[in-house]
């Protein structure tokens, strides 16, 4: 069994909507969504908004990895043409999505962004050795022998997908772009984070902003807290932070998550975490 020390996370892109760099920004960054996932030796990305060009530009060829997405709203696929490694010949990536149910698939999705008028460079420009696997969400997933990831479909407009990673003995979990409703639970959600090591969940409004983006497919950082209280989570990690959420109103959101429940984490990039 792979040892512990080499399972880690790095973020790369931890806001949701749309990219917000600025000045007031600069702590928690402003990039969307992209995770960094190391399983021994093995790469897994989770999301390709704007903070996979950044991570591109830090990886290596030859490359050999596995990119899933929550889903395919324009945050979290719109860094694919601008990552490095799949204009590179030689490198190998499969790129997995559970939300489309048939009605297309993730190569029609991604390749309609880099086409006449709406990108200048053809589809066919990424050189890299891609393959497009499109399951359903509930599937169990191996991309390697010592990796199991378990699937499970979010409340979201249009579909997402959320993720529960099994490795080396540990369990993290990617839970992002899904809305709660007051009250009930998402069992769906329940079952997949029951006593996982670290969760990362969809943290974009306040539970006093959120009356407001009802039906807009987003959760709060409070109802994340109340999940992992309820499925004995021990690592809370808040992402997909709102665009209009600047770094003072993110650290007063940290300092309200940790009277709460003390050891939770505000997602920012380029931090590390291990489960």
């Amino acid at each position: 069994m792979a040892e512990q020390e080499d399972f880690w996370i790095r973020f790369w892109g931890v806001r949701g909507s749309i990219a917000c760099p600025g000045g007031d920004t600069l702590h928690y960054g402003g990039n969307t969504s992209c995770v960094e996932v190391r399983c021994g030796s093995r790469l897994l990305i989770f999301d390709c908004g704007t903070g996979a060009r950044v991570f591109g530009n830090h990886l290596q060829a030859p490359l050999d990895a596995d990119l899933f997405f929550s889903h395919t709203h324009f945050d979290h696929i719109c860094g694919l043409p601008f990552f490095a490694p799949v204009f590179v010949p030689g490198n190998k990536l499969s790129l997995w999505a559970g939300h489309l149910g048939g009605k297309t698939t993730i190569r029609e999705v991604l390749c309609s962004m880099m086409i006449d008028p709406l990108f200048p460079i053809p589809p066919d420009a990424m050189r890299a050795d891609i393959t497009y696997k499109d399951f359903e969400a509930g599937e169990t997933l191996s991309p390697a022998p010592d990796i199991t990831l378990k699937t499970a479909p979010l409340n979201h407009p249009n579909g997402a997908t959320g993720y529960r990673l099994e490795f080396a003995g540990k369990v993290v979990c990617y839970v992002t772009d899904t809305e709660h409703v007051i009250g009930a639970p998402d069992e769906n959600v329940l079952r997949l984070i029951e006593g996982a090591d670290l969760l990362i969940y969809d943290a974009t409004y306040t539970d006093d902003e959120y009356p407001q983006f009802e039906g807009w497919g987003h959760s709060t950082w409070q109802e994340g807290a109340r999940l992992c209280e309820a499925a004995g989570v021990k690592t809370y990690v808040l992402f997909h932070h709102a665009p209009s959420h600047d770094d003072a109103f993110m650290d007063r959101i940290a300092e309200e998550v940790d009277r709460i429940r003390p050891g939770a984490v505000v997602a920012r990039e380029e931090l590390i975490l291990r489960p």
